[in-house]
């Protein structure tokens, strides 16, 4: 039987940290609007406290959770385990977007390698911390990170990254505001 928690206690924070992926899921007011779901990696998920966390977000193709969380602020993440004893965590919250230009960026940054695709950091409060067996999740190996990420970053250059971010990362699918810079 799971447990539910109201902040991350030794056992939670030991499975976390331990995770090579988690997955981030949001969703817009609109009840016609689109779910998002994505999955994350990379080193980029820091424990701040037992009830905050945060993780970088790098550039990619669309800016759903950041539009969702300026919307509404919900957001879950889940973390599960693809090796070893079968077990699923999930962390449900309040989240906010911290961009480069915002005061906090740079204090956050410190946190987390230096990763010059980041396009933000996203900080949750918790709320709700609970656990389940994972039975049904499959076991895989872990082989590596991907390096594709960081050169394609690397490549388009700061210059690049921000043209990107203005054309592919001002509204959200479903028109909401994305990102700011």
């Amino acid at each position: 039987m799971g447990k539910v928690r109201s902040l991350l206690d030794d056992a939670a924070i030991r499975f976390i940290e331990a995770q090579h992926i988690f997955f981030v899921a949001s969703a817009p007011l609109d009840p016609s609007g689109h779910v998002n779901l994505s999955p994350k990696g990379l080193d980029s998920f820091r424990i701040l406290g037992p009830t905050t966390v945060a993780y970088l977000d790098f550039n990619g193709s669309g800016v759903e959770s950041i539009a969702h969380l300026n919307e509404n602020g919900r957001i879950v993440l889940m973390f599960c385990a693809f090796q070893g004893p079968p077990n699923i965590f999930r962390l449900y919250g309040r989240g906010r977007v911290v961009e480069p230009h915002d005061a906090q960026f740079s204090a956050l940054a410190d946190s987390f390698p230096d990763h010059e695709n980041a396009r933000s950091i996203i900080v949750v409060a918790l709320t709700r911390v609970t656990d389940s067996c994972g039975y049904g999740v499959p076991l895989f190996k872990y082989e590596g990170e991907r390096q594709q990420l960081h050169a394609w970053a690397r490549h388009r250059g700061p210059e690049g990254l921000k043209t990107y971010r203005e054309q592919k990362n001002r509204h959200s699918i479903d028109g909401l505001p994305g990102i700011s810079s």
